[in-house]
């Protein structure tokens, strides 16, 4: 097992680094400023345009996928540190065109788009010119079973009909979203997990609209947003089916394992921050006449949460070394292991770094602290909650022993 990363992978790490923080570090708190002080924030501001150039000449782009077509040929493994640094910033992956649910979007285009679907959409997606949404989970049943989801997506002749409800689908409130990956029941009569499809839907399509956006914690996450998407009759050529009618958990699995590696790796960079924040504030503020580093168990803190994000990166690294070996099918255990590891750790250390910032934890004008913590929060039920990821771990480890 080896974990160290490629010539090619070091060079492009190295130059994001650079890039980050040459160019986005610098900006960052006035890019938040700014747009917090609109009364519309569902905009892109022109500085993101101007460093997504930057990073798009320097070839910084498409990081994600392994295979030069359309990426830069990089190795999960090679990527997964590159993700862990850029998720050190809300707005570093969409600069270098590595932001979800665009990446995994992307994955399923390339892996099992058809070619009308590739031409119509992959050129766009990769050089940044629209966003994407993924349409699963739905407010009327419980999302951690997704075989209970009750949107259709019916063949009506040379047509797919599509109807529902669709919530928590991340990115619909950005301007430039202009497409979207709906996931619905197609035959009932069929086995459990080929019921269900993909279709690539136009967010202009007649019958799709956004009925309103959802608040985290109260923060709507603007420009990029979660929202309520409802789909009443939309009517999509039968050629809108991603691979085929019945095969949308198929799909849904191969979009997944790459995915979970992209998310845990950059809650990973986002753990690194909230420590380096908390370490900070712990050696610059004195109480009782001592720092704040070495009251109470601030101490057991510290090195707690350094343990918990070296065991989180090596088994994520696993993980990663898994799928560049055995693929998806290889790596089934570990990809359940770090999407149930990695944000729970994010979230402990960032509860830690409030808790020794004190008031100011709690507030998000000086702090990104409070965004850090609902982004670990949400991560928890994103792409599966912590108890169905632990669930498959047992079932594979019991399975070892039948």
């Amino acid at each position: 097992m080896d974990f160290s990363i490629s010539a090619k992978g070091q060079d492009y790490l190295e130059r994001v680094k650079r890039f980050m923080a040459d160019e986005i570090y610098p900006v960052e708190a006035q890019y938040h400023r700014e747009l917090a002080a609109l009364d519309n924030r569902w905009v892109v501001l022109p500085v993101i345009r101007e460093l997504k150039a930057k990073a798009q000449e320097q070839g910084l782009w498409n990081l994600f996928f392994p295979d030069d077509t359309y990426g830069c040929g990089l190795l999960n493994s090679d990527y997964a540190l590159i993700a862990e640094e850029t998720g050190r910033s809300f707005i570093a992956p969409e600069i270098f065109n590595c932001n979800a649910p665009d990446t995994g979007n992307m994955e399923v285009l390339i892996h099992y788009g058809s070619d009308q679907q590739k031409a119509e959409w992959l050129p766009r997606l990769l050089s940044g010119e629209v966003r994407s949404a993924f349409c699963m989970t739905e407010p009327d049943v419980a999302s951690s079973d997704a075989t209970t989801m009750a949107a259709t997506a019916t063949v009506d002749g040379d047509e797919v009909v599509l109807n529902g409800r669709k919530w928590w689908s991340t990115g619909v409130g950005h301007p430039d979203c202009k497409v979207a990956i709906f996931m619905g029941v197609t035959d009932t009569d069929a086995a459990k997990h080929r019921r269900h499809s993909m279709v690539l839907v136009p967010m202009n399509a007649p019958g799709v609209s956004i009925e309103r956006m959802l608040p985290v914690f109260g923060a709507y996450d603007e420009p990029y947003g979660h929202g309520v998407v409802a789909f009443d009759n939309v009517r999509l050529p039968v050629s809108a089916f991603i691979a085929g009618p019945g095969r949308g958990f198929e799909v849904a699995q191969g979009r997944l394992g790459p995915g979970r590696v992209h998310h845990c790796m950059r809650a990973i960079g986002a753990a690194e921050r909230a420590l380096e924040l908390l370490v900070k504030r712990a050696l610059s503020r004195e109480a009782f006449g001592r720092p704040l580093a070495k009251l109470g168990g601030n101490v057991d803190k510290i090195a707690n949460a350094r343990m918990a994000i070296e065991q989180a990166r090596l088994l994520t690294l696993k993980c990663a070394w898994a799928l560049d070996t055995k693929g998806i099918a290889g790596a089934l255990q570990e990809v359940s292991m770090i999407k149930a590891v990695v944000p729970q750790m994010l979230q402990t250390i960032v509860d830690d770094a409030i808790q020794i910032h004190g008031g100011a934890g709690v507030s998000d004008d000086d702090f990104p602290l409070t965004a850090l913590f609902a982004y670990a929060r949400v991560l928890r039920l994103a792409d599966g909650p912590d108890e169905v990821h632990r669930a498959t771990v047992a079932r594979l480890e019991l399975r070892k022993y039948k």
